[in-house]
């Protein structure tokens, strides 16, 4: 099974923004995701819809951070792009009657409940600045390396 990349990917653009300055093309984004402009368009939406990017159209026009980072969490971001659920373990329900697939059941359960509630709280306290002042203090502990270990 493939992994959902677009919360990382997403965070990785809206990092690029905010050290960016003017708008950022599709394609520009695209390209800096080995993607099709469309598809950024299809996920940027969702970011535009909750207010945390918008776009402008036409010459000179892009996408533009529309948020405080500080306000806005990586939670957010992964439910603004249409995160999927964050576990693809799931229980078997073939035999509801059977013992023994209940007690997996219900720790198996027990355990994804766990773990979803301990990520969902990481992810909600992790704002976009942070990432952003992180990036910063790498940027600075490594002047002098070859640019591209900055992206």
């Amino acid at each position: 099974m493939r992994n959902d990349s677009r919360l990382s990917r997403m965070l990785h653009v809206l990092l690029h923004m905010a050290r960016h300055e003017g708008p950022m093309t599709s394609e520009a984004i695209a390209a800096m995701l080995r993607t099709n402009p469309a598809v950024v368009r299809r996920t940027m939406a969702g970011l535009r819809d909750e207010g945390y990017v918008r776009s402008h159209k036409g010459h000179g026009g892009g996408w533009v951070i529309a948020c405080d980072l500080e306000r806005v969490s990586l939670l957010d971001i992964h439910r603004a792009v249409g995160g999927p659920k964050l576990f693809a373990i799931g229980n078997e329900h073939s035999n509801p009657d059977c013992a023994v697939e209940r007690i997996v059941n219900e720790a198996v359960g027990e355990a994804l409940r766990d773990a979803e509630a301990l990520l969902i709280h990481r992810l909600g306290a992790i704002s976009l600045a942070e990432l952003g002042r992180g990036f910063d203090a790498r940027c600075a502990a490594t002047v002098g390396a070859p640019a591209s270990r900055h992206r």
